[in-house]
């Protein structure tokens, strides 16, 4: 029997459970040597924004420690994939490598360092689980990706339910005498100035974390949830994303515990079908990617390509700081700011300010919210982008602008959400003008921006 080393490389998938990579090398019973690489230099691969880093941080020493108590050291290194990957091979003596899948650029990036590691005699084994189902199992009739969402989870839905998720591997055989670099080494995290003290205090990263959210939300959030996610002002909200963004839970344990949610209480059913939608969103989300790896840089529809963006430094800057004059979308900016998160029905007004009222390219929103969120994700964060840009698939159509005050109306009737981020704002009665003079006038007049929008989006018909 072969008792070499078995290699697992970790990336967006920080977990122990439901891991199907993690689980075939535990099964081999060889000693696992698990890695995780920072990898900032391979070409096409999107370096980590801000936030991110920080939460990557603590998902590493979250992991570390679940992988130690399983008798496996996570062995970090940093550099290219191509070169780093089959390097530690070698060192390490591995036959074997196993990953999970990724989607897009990075999928390009490991068929290289396949290459590369196959040309050493080195078996590879790809494995999916970051999405309920794979590109190649979710096509279109004539064998192409689906383009409108509605018809797209139909598609999923129809192959049944995803398999159920893979426990954790009992306790391991590691590889303990291979060296490591150190994570504080990286600076992953901020020092001088230190920004992330209230995103500290907001978020826990890791794997455990992740679960005893899942389940508090599903105790205590999931009712209300189909409508109650629109209003920021309440807390009918998963908060799963930036778990979900760095694997520390897999898209089918949310799928399954929702669904044995459902059979306890069945009053659940309609929040849990639109909480379950939102996961096909994501999967939806990654299916384009694969598809169109240039999702963050390309319009999806080419016409867009023709649209007059403006270029307005000041009001870019006013937008990044919750300082337009429109309440929501302040509150907004700050949240992020702050906590390194958004709620996202003012996520979508807030990308919609940018782009509709501002007409400042929706490259540039998305690249902010990259660096600023906990949660960004290369499929999701410009998906969503182009959704509300009319640029992309299944995209909101150009024409519906968003309103901010109507909005805030609707979904902070009582101003509890704004208050909370924007303390300067104050209302006077009705809908009169707003009574705090330390507060800013509006960057620019709602109606003005909305025909000034339509104007815009008539030359992309030419």
């Amino acid at each position: 029997m072969d008792r070499s080393p078995l290699l697992v490389w970790f990336r967006d998938d920080l977990r122990v459970a439901d891991h199907p990579a993690f689980a075939a090398a535990a099964k081999t019973g060889r000693p696992i040597v698990a890695l995780y690489l920072l990898d900032d230099e391979s070409k096409g691969l999107r370096p980590l924004g801000s936030a991110a880093r920080w939460w990557l941080a603590g998902s590493l020493r979250a992991h570390s420690a679940k992988l130690q108590s399983l008798g496996v050291p996570l062995i970090l290194r940093r550099g290219a994939a191509e070169q780093a990957v089959p390097a530690l091979a070698r060192e390490a003596q591995v036959k074997r490598v196993h990953w999970t899948r990724r989607y897009g650029r990075a999928e390009q990036i490991d068929r290289a360092v396949a290459g590369e590691l196959r040309a050493n005699g080195v078996e590879v084994h790809a494995y999916g689980g970051s999405l309920l189902h794979e590109p190649e199992d979710v096509q279109t009739k004539d064998g192409g990706t689906f383009k409108v969402f509605t018809p797209f989870m139909k598609a999923a839905r129809s192959l049944g339910e995803p398999q159920a998720p893979l426990v954790a591997p009992d306790k391991l055989l590691g590889a303990h005498d291979i060296g490591s670099e150190r994570l504080a080494a990286w600076n992953l995290e901020p020092a001088a100035p230190d920004w992330a003290a209230e995103i500290r205090d907001t978020w826990m990263p890791g794997e455990d974390a992740a679960q005893e959210r899942l389940y508090d939300f599903l105790e205590s959030g999931m009712k209300g949830y189909a409508a109650g996610r629109d209003r920021p002002d309440q807390e009918h909200v998963s908060r799963l994303s930036p778990h979900l963004r760095f694997g520390e839970i897999s898209p089918r344990q949310i799928w399954h515990a929702a669904y044995a949610a459902l059979e306890r209480n069945g009053t659940l059913s309609r929040d849990i079908e639109k909480f379950i939608s939102e996961i096909y969103w994501r999967e939806f989300s990654y299916h384009l990617l694969h598809r169109f790896p240039d999702l963050a840089t390309k319009n999806f529809q080419p016409r867009f390509d023709k649209f007059p963006w403006r270029q307005d430094a000041k009001a870019l800057r006013a937008w990044r700081r919750g300082k337009t004059g429109y309440p929501l979308v302040d509150a907004g900016m700050r949240q992020l700011w702050r906590t390194g998160w958004m709620h996202n029905r003012v996520r979508m007004v807030c990308a919609s300010f940018l782009v509709k009222h501002l007409l400042i390219d929706w490259r540039e929103g998305e690249r902010w919210f990259w660096d600023t969120l906990v949660d960004a994700d290369p499929a999701n964060n410009p998906a969503s982008w182009q959704w509300v840009a009319g640029s992309g698939a299944d995209a909101a159509p150009y024409f519906r602008v968003f309103n901010p005050e109507l909005q805030r109306e609707k979904f902070d009737p009582h101003g509890d959400y704004v208050r909370r981020f924007v303390p300067e704002f104050t209302e006077a009665t009705g809908r009169s003008p707003l009574a705090n003079t330390d507060y800013p006038q509006p960057l620019v007049k709602h109606a003005d921006a909305r025909a000034r929008a339509l104007e815009a989006f008539g030359k992309t018909r030419d």
